[in-house]
């Protein structure tokens, strides 16, 4: 299914949004430079991950988020986050992209989406990495990072427990038999307590893809139990997941382990270290990767990346200048 239905779908939702109601807005807009060195290619390249990923690429785009609001307070927020990013494959082209595009109801029991948003399945589920050069297991295959579909949360006093239906595609949408259905609960609240461990399990015939690329025609079991840890001391900030189940149709296991120290001021500057290990069916590989993030102003961001992959003898070193400012109308 093409690319540009979906993006078609939330803006019609968006346009038939209710405006007379109470309400607030936020728009900003975002604009990335990306470039960096490949061992194994030896060339320049213009990408943090893989040429067809949709993270980083030179890209310029917007984030919104529209609150409904009435005397009791929000009820309901559309939010929609889509770029303009550089495709330099087979020449010079531009691709649209859509990360956030979902309306989400605050019922009484839980918060109900539909859309394009997070999974319930590990860190990702709330972990948002979507200007960052580092990213979570979900680079690697193991669940999405944004999925279309609907989904539920609900938030107590020590923790959080979601459920979430969705295609097994991310980034497009297709109909060929795939779903994932996965759910993620929590033990304490991070902002609160400094910590937080989640337990996660998704079941479903999924879709192999790379950004907006079908990797393969047919969906496939992706069976998978995981655990996630995140602890902050001081200015230190430890994330560790892993899972294990079947992806592909294969025997599976993740570690990631992300380690960060903050720096300067109001931690205007970050060290961070990632190593992951992966054993899929016979095979295993080991990736490092080590990143610079220095906030120049409010609204740029400086980024550096060293990342070594095993199965590919490949090192990269990446660059990234990221402009992130609210736009007052």
């Amino acid at each position: 299914m093409s690319k540009t239905i979906p993006l078609l779908i939330f803006l019609l939702i968006l346009a038939s949004a209710d405006l007379a109601l109470a309400q607030s807005s936020l728009f900003y807009l975002e604009a990335q430079g990306v470039a960096g060195y490949s061992s194994a290619q030896n060339k320049l390249i213009f990408y943090s991950q893989e040429q067809n990923e949709a993270m980083q690429k030179p890209s310029l785009g917007f984030d919104y988020v529209q609150r409904f609001s009435k005397a009791t307070g929000d009820f309901a927020v559309l939010a929609i986050q889509a770029r303009l990013g550089l495709n330099a494959k087979g020449g010079k082209t531009f691709e649209p992209q859509l990360y956030n595009a979902y309306f989400k109801y605050k019922a009484t029991i839980a918060d109900l989406w539909v859309g394009h948003n997070r999974p319930a399945l590990g860190l990702s589920s709330f972990f948002d990495t979507h200007g960052s050069l580092l990213q979570t297991l979900t680079m690697d295959g193991y669940g999405f990072d944004r999925d279309w579909g609907v989904g539920l949360s609900r938030d107590f006093s020590k923790g959080n427990l979601g459920i979430s239906l969705t295609m097994g595609s991310g980034m497009p949408l297709y109909f060929k038999g795939n779903y994932l259905l996965s759910g993620r609960i929590s033990h304490g609240i991070l902002n609160q307590d400094n910590y937080s461990v989640g337990f996660s399990a998704a079941y479903g015939e999924t879709l192999d893809t790379m950004g907006y690329y079908l990797l393969s025609l047919d969906p496939m079991l992706f069976e998978m139990l995981g655990m996630d840890v995140s602890y902050l001391w001081n200015n230190i900030e430890n994330r560790i997941e892993v899972m294990a189940g079947k992806k592909h149709g294969e025997n599976a296991l993740a570690f990631y382990w992300r380690v960060g120290i903050n720096l300067l001021e109001e931690g205007r500057l970050k060290l961070e270290a990632q190593p992951v290990v992966l054993k899929e069916g016979e095979e295993t590989s080991f990736d490092l990767s080590a990143g610079l993030s220095y906030l120049a102003t409010g609204d740029l961001t400086l980024r550096a990346m060293y990342a070594y992959d095993q199965n590919l003898h490949n090192s990269r070193i990446v660059f990234q200048i990221y402009y992130y400012r609210r736009i007052l109308f």
